[in-house]
């Protein structure tokens, strides 16, 4: 007796696969822009493992301006590139506690900015913390690409690079 259910996907593979056909597939790190920091192409990591994107600063200040706080940061937005400096102006949305990869938690600035990621353009959140020593300037969190995108572990900078 055969099961003629067997090879018919079911209703919510159907609803994910539609999902899926609607997303732009990116590689495990890719060129991405950050055009309202003035910072037209940037590495990313593409990270699933980090809930909040975060953007690899120094010299963090905080300010205000029309009532509401701000920060001014630099940004060394070349891979292995310490000379290279951009500095940056942003609105702070929240402050909050992030655990990194190791365990220790951090308190920061959360900022609101626009991504350019292929031919994609939208807001996202992305903390702030000075650990300039990492490898990529930026890691992409799951938040930011939630419903948008889907990581193709295998690929590198698959999408177009943003144009600066």
């Amino acid at each position: 007796m055969t099961d003629n259910n067997a090879a018919r996907p079911t209703q919510v593979e159907e609803s994910n696969q539609t999902k899926a056909n609607a997303m732009t597939t990116v590689g495990w790190r890719e060129w991405v822009g950050l055009p309202e920091l003035n910072i037209s192409a940037i590495k990313a990591k593409v990270d699933t493992g980090a809930r909040t994107s975060c953007l690899h600063t120094f010299g963090i200040e905080e300010y205000e301006k029309n009532d509401e706080k701000w920060v001014k940061f630099w940004v060394h937005p070349i891979q292995d590139d310490s000379v290279t400096e951009q500095e940056c102006h942003a609105k702070v949305i929240d402050m909050r506690t992030v655990r990194d990869s190791g365990g220790h938690e951090t308190f920061r600035y959360v900022i609101l900015t626009t991504l350019v990621i292929g031919t994609m353009r939208y807001p996202i959140e992305m903390t702030l913390t000075a650990r300039d020593n990492m490898q990529f300037r930026m890691l992409l969190g799951r938040t930011a690409m939630e419903g948008r995108l889907l990581v193709d572990s295998e690929a590198s900078f698959i999408v177009e690079a943003p144009q600066g």
